[in-house]
């Protein structure tokens, strides 16, 4: 078995590093502290490709994990736990606040692997890596703050709770936010005493071995955060084996629901968090600027792919003619090009099966009756090495009708429908005319009706004034099919812990035998 001890990336290559020119060669699994090649035996061995989105190049390639692997990574995970869930909650948290330190050091050569691997502009993945550290950091706080109950009862006895870890969680990450999600997924787990084992997408194996690095260099124990590279088949077996008591996992409904019938036959605990296809609603009394603002926000960050985008945008029918035309001027000034340049603001979509997946929205859109007001067609890059990456123009669709399938189906990419609406009790319940409930926005200067809109909407996080700002603070989740628990926020903790009752008699017991 081949065991590396070295850095993933050495900080001289990322410093030096440019897009369509980036190659890695190292093993990808990380376990009991090391990076390695998964071990053999049976299940899915196939070698995955990764690619470059922006150029459309394989960066590298690794092995998928099977059932040895698997049993070997939760073995030794079983083993990090029983030492790591015995420290107190200060001394966890000392790890934590390590961890968190390393990450802003490094945080540069984390995004710039990051926007390698994604896509996305290097700004936008330093706002990431920002947010990540940031969790790490904020759970390093709450680790020593854990605590149960007491409850006094008659006659002197009395009862308490003691809130527990869980054990060996896994954590499954999507592809458009990898190292923030595993760092939203594995702080909240360690800080409450567990393990994890973290799987990335395949098309995005690349940072979370290098945080596995960073809680080692941290002083956590051998195999407490690992990481298991593979595909569909490896993720089955994470989520059969016996010995993981939690699975947490961000990606789409259909996997989401495949992941629920795995976890309920071992009744494992479980958190999704799944897709959205969430309403924006602006009123005629908003300010149009900052609508306008909170419209882009909920529509192109990181190509558009992002679950609690707001794609469904109502605008009143008053404002509709001028906020349309703010909207289409800003988003044809949206400067695309290569993920590492500075002044980048939109990348390259996550790969070309997905590119054309957008693209055929697009088409299908027109032929029900939507209006291109601009982009939604590919976009071809001045700079050579850049001409096979999968570049999309934003696009904005006027003239849509709730019953088209731009409205009602996640696209996942940077398209925009906007839905012309009356009243606020119309709008309303257009807005919850979905399966989904993952995210809303509201922009008006009425607070009262904003607070009343929060109510109504069925969505897990509403914004005000705002769009898909996340901070480690407030909860984020979802409703209905988009998903149940919660990541971030104290609510995290009652995710990753379980609550025993103590009882404690102080007199005889009454036994009527």
């Amino acid at each position: 078995m081949e065991i590396v001890r070295s850095r993933l990336i050495p900080a001289s290559l990322l410093r030096a590093a440019s897009t369509g020119a980036f190659q890695l060669k190292e093993p990808l699994n990380y376990r009991h502290g090391s990076r390695l090649q998964p071990c053999g035996g049976d299940g899915d061995r196939r070698t995955e490709q990764v690619h470059e989105p922006a150029s459309g190049r394989v960066i590298c390639d690794f092995i998928c994990s099977g059932r040895q692997e698997v049993d070997l990574a939760v073995q030794s995970s079983k083993e990090a736990y029983t030492t790591w869930s015995r420290l107190s909650g200060l001394e966890r948290s000392r790890v934590l606040l390590e961890a968190a330190r390393l990450i802003r050091e490094q945080k540069e050569d984390i995004a710039i692997v990051e926007s390698i691997n994604t896509g996305k502009p290097i700004t936008e993945s330093r706002m990431d890596v920002d947010s990540a550290w940031q969790a790490v950091e904020y759970y390093a706080g709450v680790a020593g703050t854990l605590a149960g109950q007491h409850i006094q009862l008659s006659g002197g006895s009395f009862a308490y709770t003691r809130r527990e870890p869980l054990g060996v969680c896994v954590g499954i990450g999507a592809w458009n936010y990898p190292f923030q999600i595993a760092c939203w997924k594995s702080a909240p787990a360690l800080a409450c005493g567990n393990a994890m084992i973290f799987k990335p997408s395949p098309l995005t194996p690349l940072t979370a071995v290098m945080l596995a690095e960073i809680y080692s260099q941290a002083g956590a124990p051998k195999g407490l955060f690992n990481v298991v590279q593979g595909s569909v088949e490896t993720g089955n077996l994470l989520c059969a084996s016996k010995g993981v008591a939690k699975i947490s996992f961000t990606g789409s409904v259909p996997t989401g629901i495949k992941i629920m019938e795995a976890a309920a036959k071992g009744v494992k605990h479980l958190t999704l968090e799944l897709g959205g296809k969430s309403p924006l609603v602006i009123f005629s009394d908003c300010d149009l600027e900052n609508a306008v603002k909170g419209a882009m926000l909920a529509n192109f960050l990181s190509q558009g792919e992002v679950c609690s985008n707001g794609t469904r945008v109502f605008v009143q029918k008053d404002i509709l003619s001028p906020f349309l035309e703010k909207v289409v001027a800003r988003t044809k000034g949206i400067k695309l090009g290569d993920p590492l340049h500075k002044d980048t603001q939109m990348g390259a979509l996550i790969s070309k099966p997905h590119l054309d997946r957008v693209l055929s929205y697009v088409e299908q859109a027109k032929v029900q009756g939507a209006t291109v007001l601009c982009g939604g067609d590919v976009f071809l890059p001045d700079d050579p090495k850049l001409q096979d990456g999968y570049f999309m123009k934003p696009c904005i669709l006027g003239d849509c009708r709730d019953e088209m399938t731009c409205v009602a189906e996640e696209i996942f990419g940077p398209v925009m429908s906007v839905l012309p609406f009356d009243t606020e009790e119309e709008v309303v319940q257009r807005a919850n005319n979905s399966e989904l409930g993952l995210a809303a926005g509201v922009f008006t200067r009425d607070l009262t009706r904003a607070h009343r809109l929060a109510a109504a909407l069925e969505v897990g996080t509403c914004f005000i004034n705002n769009y898909n700002v996340t901070p480690i603070e407030m909860p984020f989740g979802g409703y209905k099919m988009s998903g149940f628990g919660k990541e971030n926020g104290i609510a995290a903790t009652e995710y990753y812990t379980q609550l025993k009752s103590v009882y404690v008699e102080m007199g005889d017991p009454e036994c009527p035998f």
